[in-house]
């Protein structure tokens, strides 16, 4: 059994780390690598540290002078040297160890990708690579050398010195072990400048391999641009003298904030039109911006213990959510991150992995890199600014800067900085950091003709979660206007601060019963019921003000319908009369409309069944979501039409918000159009597609209809050596395909000698991509359960952070019938008795299989 780590047994570290010294000797399968800890005691106790099973270890000294062996343990991942053989005053000790990056399967730590030397230490890596005291509280300078003919050396901070075979690296900024970086490797790189608010001139490089400069422009250009704008909004300046970012392959994360050293995944980096998608641009954009926010929100200031992840990973999201909103349509953005959050954190919340964004306990902290540590963790830091305002959001964050800079914090810590600078309690709002489980918003209206007013009675409740059966009422922002029956805006956005378990609030001086545009700018991540009409959505829909209330009534409309007809209903006519009224608005921003048109997820039509006590049938889920394509296609195929023809974007390519919205909306319509052209539209568009953006929307048209054949023959031809697109190629032909034929699909392809499964990125697109396909995944045979099962066994001992974090995906398995429950089960229980199964995937599987009973 793992050992738990409780929030509440957090005690202090017993020395204090002054300065770490490193120097590596690399080599593939002996690396040497020497650590020299400058210390002093801070408490009483041992000197313990920390390692992974891989270390050699060659010396252990303390001040030059060996350590008798009668005062070392070692045991469970630990070195501990009794107090007695420690000097009462500051003291060095050194270790010598080897380890093996070539052997490095599980990519972290150090090791090897495609003959570049890499290092990726959070959370808990870098014991992989010496005895440290690998927690985030523990900051020193660093001060690292590196010995190897490789002809670029990289680690953290200001290049130092170098000479043949060898370069030193200086990092003034005291850090935790995690955020430590070496990379080494036959390297070329796309560089730049870029001079500081205060006139530092900062030295910008990003390293691919040599083949692939020519596409890491965009990811420069976006540095440039998040510098910028973190100088313009936080106020927050770079601090180095050179900021380098580098590309590899195999990288279990999108990507690392290494201080000065940010190590990415290729896929977040590499970027040309005829390989890249819109999508891809805008997440390089947006990733880059991320990692590089992590410079003050998470490297100057950074979390005390693991159980704070969310206090930098939350904090930093929003930032890059901002910024992304900048860059591109705040409105466009606001409404794809909460279809994000919908599909991903409320599905977390509502299954057998739900937590709060700050965990009290954990086995495994890589299984807790999650969307509520990250992209709730985001709407808390957004519900807290909508609630302060936007001046008390900056004094706060000033504050934030000036007192915990070069500190490791707490969420308490954080919430005081709000208290200090605003005045408010936030005793309450805290609920939100330690409760899990996303709250369900009730709203019954009471109109009052003759007075002219309006009551809006309020209910809020949390459904009960692993280990936290009652919850309290939480803080709730609520954000809504009125709108009048002919689309007038009677009331302007108010926000309401809900605090009690019901509540009410009146509005009078109206002339009719006007139209509540709840929820305006999604002010909460909560779930809301409310008895409302299909003739007041479509006002909603067509008039609202509110970008993302307006997208909700769509939505509403139309996940009506898929609800209705998956459980042998009927479809509302409504929604293809909105729809028709939409489309004909020629003033509408492209972009808007095409996240109108996409339908709710198939996964997210089997929440709305379960949520009204409903058995989702996964086939008939997806029957009843292309029959109400194909009749949405049918009804509007001429302006449909028209749309795909005219959205036509002319040369030059151009990633920008203007191009990005029309290609979004063509492509919508041709997705609509595919469904009773027989593919016509997506042959042709395959035949002279300029960019990728194009060529993988028609693809994906194409394969939906089981007519792929040649257009993936013709990829394969053009682009079998970009690692990259391939991933695409093996993608789509399992998220997009027939349910019929997806599992199938997916064993030929995971035959094929090109199906590099130890790479994460190619394993997440074939394996995590069959279960994306919900009705090929929980297909009644349980062919989708056991081909992600055996996968999942495959991958284990050779990358458990991968296993673990694809197994997430049975987390829904409780909610269907008892044969496919059943054979889920057999598939869950298969993977949990696999001999040697890592403590990763072993605490992931045990908690899904545990709410089956």
């Amino acid at each position: 059994m793992a050992e738990t780590r409780r929030l509440g047994d957090y005690r202090p570290w017993a020395f204090a780390l002054t300065a770490t010294r490193l120097a590596f000797r690399l080599d593939p399968d002996a690396t040497l690598v020497r650590s020299d800890l400058h210390l002093r005691r801070a408490g009483p106790g041992p000197l313990v540290l920390d390692g992974g099973p891989g270390l050699i270890t060659r010396a252990l000294t303390i001040d030059g002078a060996d350590i008798d062996p009668a005062h070392i343990t070692l045991g469970d991942g630990r070195l501990t040297i009794d107090a007695a053989a420690l000097p009462a005053g500051p003291f060095v000790f050194s270790a010598e160890v080897e380890i093996a990056p070539a052997a490095n399967t599980a990519l972290e730590g150090l090791y090897l990708s495609g003959g570049i030397y890499c290092t990726q230490c959070e959370a808990e890596g870098f014991r992989h690579i010496t005895w440290y005291p690998d927690r985030p509280d523990v900051m020193a300078p660093f001060r690292v050398r590196i010995e190897s003919d490789l002809p670029v050396l990289l680690s953290n901070g200001n290049p130092a010195a170098a000479g043949p075979a060898w370069a030193e690296w200086d990092d003034p900024w005291p850090k935790p072990a995690y955020l430590f970086a070496l990379v080494a490797g036959d390297l070329a790189a796309a560089s730049d400048r870029f001079v500081t608010r205060s006139g530092r001139d900062v030295a910008l490089n990003v390293w691919v391999r040599p083949a692939d400069v020519d596409r890491a422009g965009f990811a420069l250009t976006s540095l440039k641009k998040a510098m910028r704008w973190d100088e313009d909004v936080y106020g927050r300046e770079y601090d180095l003298d050179v900021f380098n970012i580098v590309a590899v392959d195999d990288f279990n994360m999108g990507a690392m904030e290494n201080k000065g050293l940010n190590i990415f995944n290729a896929r977040l980096v590499l970027a040309s039109p005829e390989t890249a998608t819109d999508a891809d641009y805008e997440r390089i954009e947006a990733v880059i911006a991320h990692e590089y926010f992590h410079n003050w929100t998470g490297n100057r200031i950074t979390c005390r213990d693991w159980f704070q992840l969310c206090l930098k990973e939350g904090l930093t999201v929003f930032r890059d959510q901002q910024f992304t909103s900048d860059m591109r349509s705040a409105a466009v953005k606001r409404i794809e991150d909460v279809v994000t959050l919908r599909a991903r954190q409320f599905r977390e919340d509502a299954g057998p992995l739900a937590h709060p964004p700050r965990p009290d306990h954990y086995q495994e902290i890589n299984n807790f890199y999650t969307a509520t540590v990250y992209e709730k963790g985001a709407e808390v830091i957004g519900m807290l600014k909508r609630l302060v305002g936007d001046d008390g959001y900056r004094a706060a964050l000033d504050l934030y800067f000036d007192r915990h800079d070069g500190q490791a914090c707490t969420i308490e810590d954080w919430l005081q900085v709000f208290q200090d600078a605003t005045g408010r309690d936030l005793t309450q709002f805290k609920r939100w950091y330690t409760d899990a489980g996303t709250p369900r918003l009730r709203l019954a209206e009471d109109w009052d003709a003759d007075a002219g007013r309006l009551t809006l009675r309020f209910a809020q409740s949390t459904p009960a979660t692993p280990g936290q059966p009652d919850k309290p009422p939480r803080v709730i922002p609520i954000a809504l206007g009125l709108i009048s029956q002919n689309g007038d805006e009677v009331m302007a956005t108010r926000v309401l601060e809900m605090t009690e378990a019901e509540q009410d609030w009146r509005f009078d001086g109206l002339g009719s019963r006007p139209v509540v545009s709840l929820l305006r700018g999604f002010s909460a991540p909560v779930t809301v019921q409310r008895q409302i009409g299909r003739d007041d959505r479509a006002v909603l829909l067509a008039h609202d003000t509110d970008p993302f209330a307006r997208w909700q009534a769509g939505h509403d409309l139309a996940m009506e319908s898929l609800a209705a007809l998956a459980q042998g209903g009927e479809s509302d006519p409504a929604l293809s009369h909105a729809l028709g009224g939409l489309l004909a608005d020629a003033g509408q921003d492209p972009a808007f409309v095409a996240l109108v048109l996409r339908l709710p997820s198939e996964d997210e039509i089997a929440a709305e069944i379960v949520t009204h006590g409903g058995v989702p049938d996964p086939d008939a889920v997806h029957r009843a979501r292309e029959g109400l394509a194909a009749e949405i296609a049918a009804r509007h195929a001429g302006v449909l039409g028209r749309i795909y023809a005219e959205m036509t974007v002319a040369d030059p390519y151009a990633p920008d918000a203007a191009q990005s919205g029309a290609r979004s909306l063509r492509l919508a319509a041709l997705s609509l159009l595919s469904r009773i052209d027989g593919g016509d539209r997506a042959r042709a568009l395959w035949d002279k597609a300029g960019n990728m953006t194009e060529r993988l929307g028609a693809l994906a048209a194409l394969v939906s209809l089981g007519a792929a054949d040649a257009a993936l023959d013709d990829m394969r031809a053009q682009f079998g050596a970009n690692r990259l697109v391939m991933d695409k190629w093996f993608g789509v032909q399992v998220t997009a395909a027939p349910p019929a034929t997806a599992v199938a699909t997916a064993r030929r392809l995971a035959a094929r000698d090109d199906f590099d499964w130890q790479n994460p990125n190619r394993f997440r697109a074939l394996v995590a991509g069959l279960a994306a396909n919900p009705a090929a995944f929980h297909a009644a045979d349980g062919s989708g359960y056991d081909f992600v099962a055996d996968w999942l066994i495959r991958m284990d001992p050779v990358n458990p952070q991968i296993a673990a974090r694809v197994s997430t995906v049975f987390e829904t398995w409780t909610r269907h019938d008892a044969m496919r429950r059943d054979r889920a089960r057999a598939a869950l229980s298969r993977i949990a008795a696999a001999p040697g199964l890592s403590r990763n995937t072993a605490e992931m599987v045990s908690r899904i299989l545990a709410t089956g009973g």
